[in-house]
């Protein structure tokens, strides 16, 4: 497959992995930031190689066959950021262009070689399972943080939004994979939160609660 074939798949399996049925040729413009007419040539191109169906008015699903591609190229995105962070010492709000880049190269030997090396790590620096192999995910058992109570803690586990600019911001606040939050107080009006972590007290809105995964202690 060439790059863009790749990315168009990777793209729809996100899109159908938020709860989307049927990913219409806006959702994927927009995902992918091209023109819409660009996206209808490149969904029939797909079509004829039997890696999605295209139903009118319902909109794109993957075939196995294009789902099995795209898990494919989100294992070896992962794996790079993995390497990227632990090896390289990049830091997770720098490894996502850099994986786009290395997640084409097509040696299945590199790949395997590199899952090796890593010790077949299940998780990439944001929190996000890596596909085995066969394309299989590890389940994860975590919410978010929004969803917890006064009282409770939780480990970090997590990021939704892995947005350059979100992670920048979890730096600046000290907050990391790993890390035990406490919750210490909720304000029922906008649902922000008082958060005690490492000893140290922060207030946190809505918007970034929801996009912190934890998992409960």
């Amino acid at each position: 497959m060439t790059l863009a074939e790749e990315n168009y798949l990777k793209s729809i399996y996100h899109l159908e992995n938020r709860g989307i049925s049927g990913v219409s040729t806006n959702a994927i413009a927009q995902k992918i930031e091209a023109k819409p007419s660009s996206v209808t040539d490149m969904v029939k191109r797909l079509a004829e190689k039997e890696l999605l169906h295209h139903i009118k008015y319902q909109g794109v699903y993957l075939t196995e066959e294009g789902k099995k591609r795209a898990k494919q190229i989100i294992r070896k995105h992962r794996l790079w950021e993995v390497f990227l962070v632990e090896k390289l010492n990049f830091s997770w709000d720098e490894v996502h262009d850099v994986a786009e880049q290395l997640e084409h190269i097509k040696s299945k030997k590199l790949i395997t070689e590199l899952d090796r090396f890593l010790e077949f790590p299940k998780k990439d620096p944001h929190g996000d399972p890596i596909p085995d192999q066969y394309g299989n995910f590890q389940p994860l058992d975590e919410q978010i943080l929004a969803q917890l109570e006064v009282g409770e803690s939780a480990i970090c586990a997590g990021v939704k939004d892995s947005s350059k600019a979100f992670l920048h911001y979890l730096d600046q606040k000290g907050i990391k994979l790993g890390d035990t939050i406490s919750i210490v107080e909720k304000e029922p009006f906008d649902q922000s939160m008082v958060i005690a972590l490492d000893e140290r007290q922060l207030t946190i809105t809505d918007r970034i609660s929801k996009n912190i995964s934890v998992k409960r202690i």
